[in-house]
């Protein structure tokens, strides 16, 4: 038996045809479309920094690692929360 256990149609070559025709792949590993594991990672890293930035009532201006890692560090400069007790100035426009 050549087959998977769970071919449905148990007339494959070779066990590898079978999995080719259940079109199994390796968990988030896309190249093509620019999915890996490691990207996965890094986006719920990044995620997950900044609903702990939520908890502790700061407010990143952004969900991306710098924007909350900068949001964190001005918190913890000026002892209060970023987003919810102070902001970052906007730059002025030139000619002001």
């Amino acid at each position: 038996m050549t087959c998977t256990t769970g071919c449905k149609t148990q007339d494959h070559a070779s066990y590898a045809e079978c999995l080719k025709a259940k079109a199994v792949k390796t968990f988030l590993a896309s190249p093509s479309k620019g999915l890996d594991g490691t990207t996965q990672k890094r986006w719920d890293a990044e995620l997950n920094a900044y609903c702990n930035a939520r908890q502790e009532g700061i407010q990143p201006d952004g969900t991306t690692m710098a924007k909350v890692t900068q949001a964190v560090k001005a918190s913890d400069k000026f002892g209060k929360a970023y987003g919810r007790d102070f902001n970052a100035a906007s730059p002025m426009p030139e000619g002001v």
